[in-house]
């Protein structure tokens, strides 16, 4: 097969192969079998549905074991995965000694990902990849802001306290208030883990939605903390609570909780949002975040949510993966893919 077949194969991969479906009509985000959904305005908390939530862990695990083992994907479709990854990932620095200049070079690498000797050597020139989003601290807003006019990647900003999400809520309410007004798209926002040990939750609910109403125009992903929440069924109820309180997306974790994401709670929580959507028809996002950094993971990660929700939920708008060393992985399979070596590390940095 000649390199121009390979990298028209490859281009037609990265647009169709993992993405199918028909794009959702006006008014509607996804879909389900068949079924067109909204985006989720939210509901009244319905206690008697949260309380009813169970979670057969053993199954649960089982199934993520089962999809680790047997999915797979080879040589170009392999790639075209790969680079639907990349559109999906909230590109992230959140630590405790980021510059300006480290957000800048991030968000320089967020508008171009992949070096452009190996965009040619792909022949994927006309496919414009670029992350989703930067996501930094409040402070760095603006900074990204202006690093990434005119290119199309949103900004997200992680408030409410980050990570622990235990400062006092009108202080939480007005740090949301903050990121919007200088110009964030998304907020990422953090719970009161409390709530779901105490069951509180009416507590829970009411403080996600002020949250919401907070982030006006800005998409709102809930982060759970699900390595802190210690059951699968707190995750699925927490998921549920945060969804019917208005959620944008619903997330796994900060990064920062001792487990982070893992498949387990993958299926727990796109589970919830598949039977939120069926009872509503309104769709939420999923956000997967924490310890995922190689190539391998990312494309486990996109054949579940395949599986689970359905190739609408294959989008950006409505998936995202939380890294900051992801990108590098799977630059360095990409280029595998197109010479047969793997290039060192360094050949990829990431900021």
């Amino acid at each position: 097969m000649s390199s121009d077949q390979i990298h028209s194969r490859l281009a037609r991969g990265s647009e169709h192969r993992v993405q199918t479906d028909r794009q959702p009509s006006a008014g509607t985000i996804a879909s389900l079998n068949g079924q067109a959904l909204i985006r989720n305005s939210g509901i009244p908390l319905d206690l008697n549905w949260v309380q009813e939530i169970r979670v057969n862990t053993s199954a649960v695990e089982r199934r993520a074991q089962s999809q680790v083992s047997r999915r797979t994907v080879k040589k170009e479709w392999q790639a075209a995965w790969l680079l639907r990854a990349i559109t999906c990932m909230d590109l992230t620095t959140l630590s405790g000694d980021d510059t300006e200049e480290r957000v800048r070079r991030l968000c320089a690498k967020g508008r171009h990902p992949l070096q452009q000797e190996l965009v040619e050597r792909l022949g994927i020139q006309q496919l414009g990849i670029q992350v989703a989003a930067i996501c930094v601290y409040h402070t760095f807003v603006e900074t990204a802001l202006r690093a990434l006019e005119g290119s199309g990647v949103h900004v997200a900003a992680v408030s409410t306290g980050f990570p622990a999400g235990l400062s006092p809520l009108t202080e939480r309410v007005a740090e949301i208030h903050r990121s919007v007004e200088a110009g964030a798209h998304e907020i990422d926002v953090v719970i009161t883990r409390a709530h779901v040990f105490g069951g509180r939750w009416q507590a829970l609910y009411d403080e996600i939605a002020a949250f919401k109403q907070a982030c006006g125009p800005a998409h709102m992903k809930v982060i759970l903390g699900a390595g802190d929440l210690l059951t699968l069924r707190n995750v699925a109820r927490t998921s549920f609570v945060a969804m019917m309180a208005g959620a944008d997306f619903i997330k796994t974790s900060t990064g920062k909780e001792p487990s982070n994401a893992t498949l387990p709670v993958g299926f727990v929580m796109t589970r919830a949002v598949r039977e939120y959507a069926q009872r509503t028809g309104m769709a939420v996002g999923f956000k997967p975040a924490g310890g995922i950094r190689t190539a391998k993971q990312s494309i486990d990660w996109l054949a579940m949510m395949k599986e689970e929700l359905g190739d609408s939920w294959l989008r950006a708008e409505m998936f995202r993966f939380g890294a900051s060393g992801l990108l590098g992985d799977i630059e360095r399979q990409l280029e595998h893919h197109v010479t047969g070596r793997y290039s060192a590390e360094y050949r990829h940095p990431i900021a």
